[in-house]
């Protein structure tokens, strides 16, 4: 899998796991004062109906276990969705290495719906579509009621087939703890690449041994399991929004199942039509071009750290050629940790340092000056995290990527995507995009069939839409907003400066023009964006 990124003030692409809950034990009746009501003439709150539909099965039940302590789901509705794990084998096709695999096999995803905070909902709930790939939904309630997602709607949380609340659940720590270890190898060096493929092995055979179909987890099945979730719900509309990954996954989903989804918001836009490493790299360059521009246009940054963006530039070229090494200590580990600072990594770190963009220029400037304490501190503590470890469906990572992302791009152009962005960078570096390292030889190890190549179709709709951006954000292009909004008839698309990826997460403007949207999905309230200014920069005596 990617290595995961550093610093985090708070989560972005799978980043959410480090907001997960343990076991809450709330059960389904009575929670909220005046939930949302199902439009099935029962005038129940939505979730406390069992319900079939077609070959999917709603049952109220006990919120599910969540790997950190989420005190709000004290005041859930919960319950579980049962679906068949792929569809077309259970109406008799053969599985993905043409033998008839496990027929009728099921899978169950955790659902819980948090109560509108007004107390009288209205009508069309929120679905929340988490990020990753491989993040678990439940996982995000604490960032959706930071925001106020809720303050007019219940929100509906489900757990994304095989992530940490579904069953079964595809996670593979060892993966995770590799790319902790990985640290302190070179990353682009063979011997890693070969290292990283046999954890790729190792978590495919773990997939396998829970009698999993490695074919059936990919967007296609996933947007059929939300379409039978709200039609199990008994909900005719209902909103979606969509962060990181889950933007990809809602760009297909109003795609394949447009009917009954009355807006979408997705935030850190992902188009499948381009996923993959070449924009991986695009979205490096627009973000870190952004935090550099900020510091240039600040008489402050820019006369203690002048030319901050070449420095850097410099930097990846110099440690990807010649890489240093050091050690640190993080508190979750007894010894001393072994961190490779070379260019890979220098780029790996800045990806997700965008977060705290306000000591990024001070960081640089101690690595150029044979410093790269800071750096390696930010790198290890998030490897190391006990949020890194365990969290993340790998199952459902790689079943999209080598599913869909993989067919329909060739290594060749991933390096083409990352000599455009950087021009500068050794040719030794640019097939291994930020996170998505050696992303084609672990899809080998995985071997799934790709999906129809329309799975990487634009998407082309007339639902009200808003395409939310981040001036710094560096995992998904700020441009990305604009390309989707080209062919979404009624949408917005907003870039929020100076905030890097999942805006919504740590901008109270970009919750501002969010909830606006649900109430007015044609006309949002942008008009905070005004008031915006960068962040002050650490200057260093």
């Amino acid at each position: 899998m990617p290595p995961r990124p550093t610093p985090r003030r708070r989560p972005a692409r799978r980043l959410p796991a480090a907001l997960a809950g343990a076991t809450a034990g709330a059960l389904v009746a009575g929670l909220a004062a005046m939930p949302a009501r199902a439009d099935s003439g029962s005038g129940a709150p939505i979730g406390t109906v069992a319900r079939t539909v077609g070959d999917a099965h709603y049952e109220p039940g006990p919120c599910p276990r969540t790997a950190d302590p989420i005190p709000d789901l004290e005041r859930a509705r919960c319950g579980t969705l049962t679906v068949p794990e792929k569809r077309s084998r259970a109406k008799g096709s053969k599985g993905h290495e043409g033998h008839e695999g496990h027929p009728g096999r099921t899978i169950t995803l955790a659902v819980a719906i948090m109560p509108a905070e007004s107390g009288t909902p209205a009508p069309d709930p929120i679905v929340w579509l988490a990020g990753g790939p491989g993040d678990d939904a439940v996982s995000e309630i604490p960032m959706a009621l930071a925001g106020h997602l809720n303050r007019d709607r219940d929100v509906v949380f489900m757990s994304q087939r095989g992530t940490y609340s579904a069953d079964p659940e595809l996670t593979c720590p060892n993966i995770d703890e590799f790319n902790a270890r990985a640290l302190g190898l070179v990353s682009n060096a063979p011997s890693t690449g070969r290292l990283h493929v046999e954890a790729t092995r190792v978590c495919r055979d773990r997939v396998e041994s829970r009698g999993a179909d490695r074919s059936a987890y990919n967007d296609v099945e996933s947007s059929a399991d939300y379409d039978a979730l709200r039609r199990t719900l008994g909900l005719k509309k209902w909103n979606v929004f969509g962060i990181s990954y889950g933007t990809h996954l809602a760009l297909n989903y109003m795609r394949l199942h447009p009917k009954g989804i009355r807006s979408v918001g997705i935030d850190g836009v992902l188009p499948p039509s381009l996923a993959g490493g070449a924009v991986t790299w695009k979205a490096a360059r627009e973000g870190f071009d952004g935090l550099f521009k900020a510091c240039e246009e600040q008489p402050a940054c820019n006369t203690r750290y002048p030319d901050l963006k070449n420095t850097f530039l410099r930097l990846v070229s110099e440690l990807e050629a010649h890489p240093i090494t050091t050690t640190v200590t993080v508190p979750v580990h007894p010894q001393p940790v072994r961190v490779v600072i070379d260019g890979a990594n220098l780029v790996g770190w800045l990806t997700s340092a965008t977060h705290v963009a306000a000591g990024v220029p001070r960081s640089i400037d101690e690595l150029a000056h044979g410093n790269p304490q800071r750096i390696a501190e930010q790198l290890a503590g998030g490897k190391y995290s006990p949020q890194a470890i365990g969290r993340t469906s790998h199952g459902l990572v790689y079943g999209i990527f080598c599913s869909q992302w993989t067919p329909y791009e060739s290594r060749a152009d991933i390096i083409r995507g990352g000599r455009r962005a950087f021009p500068t960078f050794p040719r030794s570096m640019l097939a291994n995009a930020p996170q998505l390292a050696w992303l084609h030889d672990d899809c080998r190890a995985w071997d799934v069939p790709a999906l129809p190549r329309s799975v990487r179709d634009v998407t082309r709709s007339d639902i009200p839409t808003l395409a939310l951006s981040g001036g710094f954000d560096a995992q998904t292009a700020p441009s990305n907003g604009a390309y989707v909004a080209r062919t979404l008839s009624r949408s917005t698309a907003v870039t929020v400066p100076y905030v890097a990826h999942v805006v919504f997460a740590d901008s109270t403007c970009a919750q501002t023009i969010t909830n606006s949207f649900f109430d007015r999905p044609t006309a949002p309230d942008t008009s905070c964006l005004a008031g915006l200014r960068p962040p002050a920069f650490e200057i260093a005596p």
